[in-house]
């Protein structure tokens, strides 16, 4: 009998306020995709206390380089994932630093200069589909005028996903995200998480579908 793989989305949550929306759509998110037959693995690196500085020694390329324990975890979890989904504010229009932090100690590990230029992708993170779920408390318009959305998705998630050779599953952006919401504006917009969840399991059901470990979830599993 052939084991069935049950797709792992892992969510890297980058907020320090527990009571944060952005703590509600993460959790949204792994709601969703377990109620839907998938695994979620949150991992939310304020409460994990994670340490976003590269120190000279992990550098990637270094001759005496070694990995951090925590490294090591992280990228246990991300080689046995299938998804990565990020979940962020946006402050002085780009991510945390701790979830560039999460780029530069976890994502790229392993990868140097040399294969980036010669546009080798990374062993663990290749073929895996990456997506990202951002707020800000400015408006998509005054975020517009700035040029900052698209400066954002050309800087990080298109590079991101060229340099690594993962997959794009979106970059979905909440505007207008402050104290007090209103429950209509609350609902709607945690209505798309789930929606954008739902659309990126079934992806991966649709592509486990196809491979010769045989059908897991329907497509249309809801």
């Amino acid at each position: 009998m052939i084991a069935t793989h049950v797709p792992r989305h892992v969510v890297v949550l980058g907020h320090p306020a527990t009571d944060s929306f952005n703590h509600a759509i993460a959790e949204k998110y792994c709601a969703t995709v377990r109620a839907y037959g998938q695994e979620a693995v949150l991992r939310d690196l304020y409460a994990l206390d994670f340490d976003p500085r590269l120190h000279l020694g992990h550098l990637p390329g270094r001759q005496t380089r070694s990995m951090s324990g925590d490294v090591a975890g992280e990228i246990a979890l991300l080689r046995d994932g299938d998804a990565i989904v990020f979940v962020y504010p946006l402050w002085f229009g780009m991510p945390p630093a701790i979830i560039k932090g999460y780029v530069d100690r976890v994502l790229g590990e392993a990868l140097t200069p040399r294969d980036i230029t010669r546009h080798i992708p990374d062993a663990v993170l290749q073929d895996k589909w990456f997506a990202t779920l951002s707020t800000s408390a400015t408006t998509r318009p005054w975020l517009d005028e700035q040029g900052q959305l698209e400066s954002l998705r050309n800087a990080f998630d298109r590079y991101l996903l060229k340099i690594f050779g993962m997959r794009d599953g979106g970059h979905t952006h909440f505007d207008a995200i402050v104290e007090d919401l209103q429950e209509e504006h609350v609902r709607q917009t945690l209505s798309i998480v789930e929606e954008q969840a739902r659309r990126l399991c079934k992806e991966l059901a649709a592509g486990r579908s196809t491979s010769p470990a045989g059908a897991l979830l329907g497509a249309d599993a809801e």
